[in-house]
């Protein structure tokens, strides 16, 4: 069916926009961004996902606030229509690409709203591909782009209002496309030939002079089946080095989340850079819809829907909530620095001593 994107010169395959290259079931098409106050007091992040071959458009904004995670989150009944980001509530805009982006979230039953614009840090970063099989069976395969920025404009929680504007906040962005498990559990395919097993890291980092982004995913011997890592200086003056990555991390005993960690960047020229993180507090990638029952991406809810949730992320288990954003102060010689490092450690790791599909650490 032809659609207001069908008039940009920018198709991909022989079929209207409304038609991705494949009929596989997890292609999706999803923006992520995140935000936080200088002194990481206060904490965001929004979901917005896109699913043609199941039918389903999604979006969450999520807010961490004195030790509380609030969650709006919306799904509908995706349409022909590829152009159309909004999901009850929420909205994204793109205002100037690769720049400029706007999130919305109206009025709601669940007391937060926002209306803010993100502005470009750094340059968009590609990372390497991502390709991952199961057996002989692809269960990823995928783009992702990432980027720093700022933010300004005005968030609400409880009728307590903060105009980022009047002071330093920062966040990144993540804009991903392709094949990744989506809607549910996939039916396809014979069993896993081994215990299940994902170690996934993923930190991008704002200083005042630097944006930095280190991501390793690996098997449980150690070897990486995927990594990047970038050190870039900010706008107006924008340079991106790639560097190699690696990682000593800490796990707090009896579960799999951060207690602390170093990463070390390796720029082809220049010094090396350690970064150490100062863990905060932990936010629930569930509130964003990774892995909920219910709401995670993808999973039909109905044709218009919109709902809320607050976590107490004290009475959290860990080990019932092993895919969180760690929001960490950050510190790299003399700079100082904020953001978040992402971990998911499921199965063996023979590095941090994982035994078990769910053994906690010791």
């Amino acid at each position: 069916m032809l659609t207001p994107a069908d008039d940009y010169l920018v198709h991909q395959t022989p079929h209207t926009f409304d038609r991705v290259f494949t009929s596989d079931r997890n292609f999706y098409d999803r923006y992520f961004f995140n935000g936080y106050r200088r002194d990481g007091d206060v904490y965001f992040a929004l979901a917005m996902g896109a699913y043609p071959n199941l039918g389903v458009f999604d979006a969450a904004f999520s807010v961490v606030r004195n030790g509380k995670q609030r969650t709006v989150r919306a799904s509908r009944l995706l349409g022909h229509d590829r152009m159309d980001s909004k999901a009850g509530p929420i909205t994204v805009q793109v205002v100037e690409p690769l720049k400029k982006l706007r999130i919305r979230v109206a009025k709601n039953p669940w007391g937060v709203t926002a209306d803010l614009l993100f502005e470009a840090r750094s340059l968009p970063f590609e990372e390497d591909h991502f390709y991952r099989e199961s057996r002989n069976v692809p269960v990823m395969d995928y783009t992702r782009m990432t980027q720093h920025g700022s933010w300004s404009g005005k968030l609400t929680v409880d009728g307590v209002s903060f105009n980022l504007g009047d002071d330093t906040w920062w966040g990144s962005r993540d804009h991903s496309w392709g094949i990744r498990n989506v809607g549910g559990r996939d039916p396809r395919g014979a069993p896993p030939d081994q215990l299940p097993q994902f170690f996934w890291n993923w930190a991008p980092l704002n200083f005042d002079d630097l944006c930095t982004l280190y991501t390793v995913s690996e098997h449980a011997d150690g070897t990486r089946w995927h990594q990047s890592g970038v050190a870039m200086t900010p706008y107006p003056d924008a340079v991106a080095q790639a560097c190699e990555v690696d990682h000593e991390l800490t796990f707090q005993p009896g579960t799999r989340w951060l207690q602390k960690a170093t990463i070390t960047m390796r720029p082809a020229k220049g010094r090396e850079l350690e970064i150490h993180f100062q863990p905060l507090y932990h936010f629930l990638m569930k509130g964003i819809g990774y892995g909920d029952a219910k709401w995670g991406h993808g999973m039909w809810v109905g044709p218009n829907e919109v709902d809320g949730v607050e976590y107490d992320l004290a009475s959290e288990a860990p080990m019932q909530n092993l895919h969180v954003q760690t929001v960490s102060l950050v510190t790299a010689g003399r700079r100082k620095g904020l953001g978040i490092f992402e971990v998911i450690a499921l199965g063996p790791h023979k590095k941090y001593g994982f035994k078990e599909l769910m053994d906690p650490a010791r």
